[in-house]
């Protein structure tokens, strides 16, 4: 293996391989020691940047966390445009992506990430989840706001189960993601009742 490979921009190689060994061998597999043969690089190279392996991943975690409000934008970009089934539905497919759905254990298994990211920023403890959370329940605001959205919907209620739901459909990595269709389905389902309907037209 070799010892002394110049990385360019070496963190975030770092974390490209990491995202490489995560998707391939699970969080188990995610070893300081996986990170740098992925990289092709010495182990030293990460420790030269990074305090500790757990350091690392906090690093790792808050940078794709942070990756996540682009895509939190964009979905706010889409209020009162389209339908908001399809809107939510693009964004649980985006925002749930291979990268976001298997950092999600990581933190669940890793107590000392756990606690880093809690020290990073308040609920980091939930990174990823919480971003999509928070991209959601603002989406559903602002709907809600248009007038697009029921005036008496609960939206955390809706956000959890959005999210929640989102997250199982995704979070089986046996097996392929989801279907445009079986999303959407459940995006319709959450939010029946809540969607208001425009007024029929007399005479169409």
């Amino acid at each position: 293996m070799p010892t002394g490979v110049h990385l360019h921009d070496a963190r975030q190689q770092l974390f490209g391989a990491a995202e490489r060994v995560l998707l391939r061998d699970g969080p188990n597999g995610l070893t300081s020691r996986a990170v740098t043969d992925e990289a092709a690089c010495a182990k030293g190279v990460l420790h030269r940047h990074f305090t500790d392996f757990d350091a690392f991943l906090t690093e790792l975690v808050l940078d794709r966390a942070a990756q996540l409000e682009t895509q939190a934008h964009a979905l706010r970009d889409t209020v009162g445009t389209g339908t908001v089934a399809d809107n939510l539905t693009g964004a649980l497919t985006t925002l749930f992506g291979p990268v976001p759905v298997a950092i999600i254990p990581l933190i669940t298994f890793r107590d000392e990430l756990r606690a880093r990211l809690r020290q990073a920023r308040p609920g980091g403890g939930i990174a990823i989840l919480a971003q999509v959370t928070t991209a959601v329940s603002a989406y559903l605001t602002d709907e809600r706001a248009m007038g697009r959205i029921s005036a008496d919907a609960d939206i955390d209620s809706l956000t959890l189960s959005l999210v929640g739901g989102g997250h199982l459909l995704f979070a089986d990595r046996d097996t392929d993601p989801p279907t445009t269709a079986t999303v959407n389905q459940l995006v319709t389902t959450v939010l029946a009742g809540a969607i208001r309907r425009r007024p029929r037209v007399r005479g169409a």
